[in-house]
């Protein structure tokens, strides 16, 4: 791991609790994508993120930072990067990297921000193979909580092969996507799971039952199943 002095270049509020910030660091970085890096905020005190952003692109790195007052944890490295302009960060951690080594399908599972983890891994896939078969969940309280589905929706339309399943738990009357829990979607999606890469960026409580139902009655492979820096700690 390398400490790291980063730049703030830029802090675009996405939706009203939800932060698109881009570091530029000091010096050369590296990292695979999947894997997240640690604010330090002191000494005893470093917070995980996961990077958006592909190990491709060398010149910036891009975080999705979920912060509001129910959520001070974030909050307070929010009010660091807009006061400072300038932080510290541990780079890199986590061993839910993408896997490269074959072209298994792949099935990528977000909760809200946790879209920055397999918005990477996606884009690296993507880059590596067009054609691969890539099934992306993304889940939201609301709409507004899938604040890229337009990047997603329109990366489809280049890649027959991806396929876009938003999912939302409370739908508006014009929402034409479905509805419910991605776990739900997937299970509903998908007889046998064997035969399939599985990568989950959600809270702890999802990622278990995500485990336990995929592995226990669709045939996931447990060492083909990875989850990111918040879930199977």
């Amino acid at each position: 791991m390398t400490t790291l002095s980063c730049k703030v270049t830029s802090v675009d509020a996405i939706t009203d609790t939800v932060y698109r910030v881009r570091l530029v660091p000091e010096a050369a970085f590296s990292f695979r994508a999947g894997q997240y890096l640690m604010v330090v905020m002191d000494e005893r005190d470093k917070r995980p993120f996961s990077m958006a952003s592909t190990p491709s692109e060398q010149e910036f790195i891009e975080l999705h930072i979920g912060a509001s007052e129910l959520n001070l944890y974030a909050m307070a490295v929010m009010d660091r990067i807009l006061q400072d302009r300038e932080i510290l960060v541990d780079i890199p951690h986590g061993d839910a990297w993408l896997r490269e080594e074959d072209d298994r399908p792949l099935i990528l599972i977000a909760g809200g921000t946790g879209f920055s983890y397999v918005r990477s891994i996606l884009l690296t896939a993507l880059a590596r193979n067009p054609d691969r078969d890539i099934t992306i969940y993304w889940g939201g309280r609301e709409d507004k909580h899938l604040y890229d589905l337009p990047e997603l929706e329109a990366l489809a339309l280049k890649h027959p092969k991806l396929r876009v399943e938003p999912v939302v738990e409370q739908p508006h009357d014009e929402w034409r996507g479905r509805s419910g829990t991605v776990l739900t979607a997937v299970m509903q999606d998908f007889e046998t799971l064997s035969g399939h890469d599985i990568y989950i960026a959600g809270r702890f409580e999802m990622a278990k039952i995500a485990r336990d139902l995929f592995c226990n009655e669709r045939d996931a492979r447990e060492d083909r199943l990875f989850g990111d820096a918040f879930s199977f700690l």
